[in-house]
């Protein structure tokens, strides 16, 4: 019998796992709330990706058409995706006919697996992204999600989307190819109700996380997003956006990250140190700061090191 790499990782996590998959009885239990005239959010837990949460961490949205109804961003694995479906289904009264994955981050984009490939669609640049590291994001979830991955595998995304409205259903939607939280971030504008999908390149409330991210590139995208007309924002991570706060909150989050990793480095701070350093009290409100903070010095402090110490 020859067993593939994902069969060796079910063996593997069947062995550690097996009491808790004899009793497990998890169920993704997503809930809509309506925000604008047919479009509705539904909200991730505002915590990293775990067990107990299963994952679902990502914010991800519903629009309704004539066509059938829209997905924003289809969750961490197959069941998270179907129970999207189902939802979508149920508010909208028509099952999901066009899948939208802002980015390649596992909680945005391996949910994927419950729709048929040919209506899931994303920027060429995160088909290209989930080519190189799909497999190993699914590997990594497995591992940390156990029976919540069942029968997930990653379906890539055509890479069709361009710059532009397209018109679908009778709703224009306005598509926006940026970039600077991941090498490709999508962000949707639903004209009708002015509804602004911003994918992770905006956190509300929440730690940004970093582990792909181009900071330059970020601040560009977040002046595209201010500049285009909107009525509301849905971020990526956290609660609905309706005052513009959102994105001079994701800004400012980046920015001190960056000012501070670089004086960390200038003062000799091993990464161990620079994890520790204070948060200013004006992000107390911000879920995961630690954690990200402490993720975000993993992330850019080689490359700071490289870039600020004199070579001996």
């Amino acid at each position: 019998m020859t067993l593939s790499r994902r069969g060796l990782l079910g063996a593997g996590l069947a062995m550690p796992f097996a009491a808790r998959a004899e009793t497990f009885a998890g169920s993704y239990a997503p809930k809509a709330e309506a925000i604008a005239d047919g479009v509705w959010m539904v909200r991730g837990a505002d915590a990293p990706i775990a067990f107990d949460n299963g994952g679902m961490i990502a914010n991800s949205a519903i629009i309704a058409t004539e066509a059938g109804a829209v997905l924003f961003d289809p969750g961490v694995s197959l069941e998270d995706g179907k129970a999207l479906g189902a939802l979508a289904r149920q508010v909208s009264g028509k099952p999901v006919a066009r899948v939208y994955v802002s980015h390649l981050h596992p909680d945005h984009a391996l949910g994927a697996a419950a729709f048929d490939p040919a209506i899931v669609h994303a920027l060429p640049a995160t088909r290209a992204d989930l080519e190189r590291d799909g497999e190993g994001f699914s590997d990594a979830m497995y591992r940390l999600l156990a029976d919540w991955m069942k029968g997930t595998h990653v379906v890539l995304p055509l890479g069709d989307v361009s710059e532009g409205e397209v018109q679908f259903g009778g709703r224009t939607l306005r598509l926006l190819a940026l970039k600077g939280h991941s090498s490709g971030d999508l962000a949707l504008l639903d004209v009708r109700s002015g509804t602004l999908l911003a994918g992770d390149l905006v956190f509300h409330d929440r730690a940004p996380s970093t582990p792909h991210a181009d900071l330059a590139q970020w601040r560009l995208a977040l002046d595209r997003l201010k500049t285009t007309p909107h009525a509301l924002l849905l971020p990526g991570h956290g609660p609905l956006d309706r005052d513009g706060s959102a994105i001079a909150q994701t800004r400012d989050w980046i920015d001190w990250v960056e000012a501070t990793l670089t004086q960390a480095v200038a003062d000799g701070l091993d990464m161990t140190e620079a994890g520790d350093l204070p948060i200013p009290p004006r992000f107390a409100v911000l879920k995961a700061a630690r954690y990200e903070f402490q993720r975000s010095v993993s992330h850019f402090y080689p490359a700071l090191e490289a870039r600020e110490l004199p070579k001996l």
